[in-house]
């Protein structure tokens, strides 16, 4: 079975939902590279008008898969590997956050660490009443780099400091009180309310769309890249600590960290 599934009308609609429910559609580092590849695929295609990122089930996305995590964090070329993996991951934020077309993220239930870092890049977030928004990453040791420069241009960085640090999941409702979301709909809504979302959208020139989406980011691209440098570096780093080891770990045996500092 495909871990993603990806679609596309001839109105210039495309779709790519993350398909690994019985895992929480957990980011491992195929789903990443196929993600990056599809939504390369819609940046390539000329009639594209507009982009939505689901995930199937009952959870959006679950971050990344940290078991898999664990198995790299037991190779000798580690450090190595973790650059690469944070590289991979920039590169798909950065793709979807700079794509030509509005992108929507239309969620249907928690968008956790990584997953929260998909949706960070997205111009509309639409979330059902029981979705919830989390950053765990300093509960397992390690930390939320590469989001972070995503999470203060959509947030601020007052409102990213608490987010960052107290590790508490964030509500849709709280998340929409702080200019995150969009909107907030039912869980029974959350299709319709998409719908409309797109139907306006599509009352807007394609090449208007585009350029206002580039201005937007040529406003804030120069400090934006060097964050994303920065956080790019960070986030390996983190992982190569004794407490990274520990926390995934202790995660996944079910148990309480022992920080060691």
């Amino acid at each position: 079975m495909s871990q993603l599934i990806t679609q596309a009308d001839p109105g210039g609609i495309h779709s790519i939902k993350l398909n690994r429910p019985e895992k929480r559609n957990a980011l491992t580092r195929e789903l990443i590279q196929s993600l990056l590849t599809a939504v390369k695929v819609v940046k390539a295609d000329s009639s594209a008008r507009v982009l939505i990122l689901q995930g199937e089930g009952s959870v959006f996305c679950a971050g990344m898969d940290l078991k898999e995590m664990q198995e790299r964090a037991s190779d000798p070329n580690s450090k190595s590997l973790w650059t690469e993996d944070a590289r991979i991951y920039r590169e798909l934020l950065e793709t979807l956050f700079t794509l030509p077309v509005p992108v929507i993220a239309s969620i249907n239930g928690p968008a956790l660490a990584g997953g929260f870092g998909l949706v960070l890049t997205c111009d509309f977030i639409i979330a059902s009443e029981t979705a919830f928004f989390s950053l765990p990453e300093p509960k397992r040791g390690i930390a939320a780099a590469v989001v972070t420069p995503f999470l203060i241009h959509r947030v601020g960085a007052g409102i990213a400091n608490q987010w960052l640090l107290s590790g508490e999941n964030i509500s849709a409702e709280r998340a929409c009180q702080a200019g995150l979301c969009y909107g907030v709909a039912k869980n029974d809504q959350l299709k319709t309310q998409t719908e409309l979302l797109i139907k306006s959208i599509l009352t807007g020139s394609p090449s208007a769309l585009s350029t206002t989406k580039k201005h937007l980011i040529d406003c804030i691209s120069a400090d934006f890249k060097k964050m994303l440098d920065l956080s790019m570096e960070v986030s390996a780093q983190a992982r190569e600590t004794e407490d990274a080891r520990e926390g995934l770990s202790a995660f996944l045996e079910k148990r309480k960290p022992n920080w060691n500092g």
